[in-house]
């Protein structure tokens, strides 16, 4: 088994770093800590980094057509101008629900974003996946979630990887691009509880999966078939999601989380929070933006 080291490139101590995602234009990372209310970025050319309080629990950004952020905030979708700040509702996925956040999030190539949503307490069943579609509407495609967590599509959009945490598997299901709509919901790969819970996910050019393991101190490469490829080791426990980045999207971001760390545990875990980068000899792919 091939195993990669990482770079750290932004010491942040978030309490739950996640949701990575590169922006082509601005040749940067976006990045949230969920529970301190932050979109952050990191810029590589000068190892810059700022960021903008957004007021609630964040659990996922993408760009979108009128170079903004669309996010997923609170019980709902948010679009926000990361220059100026501002933030401006633009649906509410739960209503009546503050025992839940939304959580992470994608868009698709139609440029739909889709997020899910988890109990704070992690109540099993207690989250959803949703969908927000281009005229923002918001759809609940999958129900009866624990903690909704990583997602993406294969190259030809026929088929969709879903993660829920607590289910310790990344399943697959049939996807139907037009509508959005998916089917046939089956495990593709199940991971050990030892081995940590799977969180966020992204893919590479050649179909490859490549999932962050809460808890198991690394991010796990998978072929299309389910069979475990490599590993990336991290020095940080909680690893909690990964994406593709840099002029040729053969950079690897990983974001980690400090939250829930006892004293020697953070002893030990320095760069716990911290944003990390590896050259994985694989290449990624761009991110989706929203067209809404």
């Amino acid at each position: 088994m091939k195993s990669l080291a990482v770079e750290l490139v932004a010491d942040r101590h978030n309490e739950i770093g996640e949701g990575p995602v590169w922006l082509e234009g601005e040749q940067r990372l976006v990045w949230v800590d969920i529970t301190r209310h932050l979109i952050q970025w990191f810029d590589p050319a000068t190892s810059g980094v700022g960021q903008i309080d957004v007021g609630a629990d964040v659990g996922a950004v993408a760009p979108t057509t009128s170079r903004k952020l669309i996010a997923a905030v609170g019980n709902g979708f948010q679009l926000i101008d990361p220059k100026s700040g501002r933030t401006d509702a633009v649906a509410v996925a739960e209503p009546g629900q503050p025992d839940n956040r939304m959580n992470d999030g994608k868009c698709d190539r139609r440029g739909r974003f889709w997020a899910g949503s988890m109990a704070h307490a992690e109540t099993p069943g207690a989250g959803a996946l949703y969908r927000l579609n281009l005229d923002c509407t918001v759809d609940r495609v999958i129900a009866g979630v624990t903690v909704s967590n990583g997602l993406d599509w294969a190259e030809d959009d026929r088929l969709m990887y879903y993660i829920d945490s607590r289910a310790y598997r990344i399943d697959v299901l049939d996807f139907e691009p037009s509508a959005g709509s998916v089917g046939n919901r089956r495990p593709l790969i199940r991971i050990d509880k030892n081995d940590g819970a799977p969180d966020g996910m992204t893919l590479d050019s050649d179909g490859g999966l490549w999932v962050a393991l809460w808890g198991g101190w690394s991010v796990r490469r998978y072929r299309p078939d389910g069979a475990f490829d490599l590993e990336v080791k991290v020095p940080v426990s909680k690893v909690s999601s990964c994406a593709f980045g840099g002029p040729d999207m053969s950079d690897l971001y990983i974001t980690t989380a400090a939250r829930g760390l006892s004293p020697e545990q953070l002893e030990n875990e320095p760069h716990a929070g911290g944003l990390f980068r590896c050259r994985p000899g694989h290449v990624g792919r761009q991110p989706y933006m929203f067209r809404g």
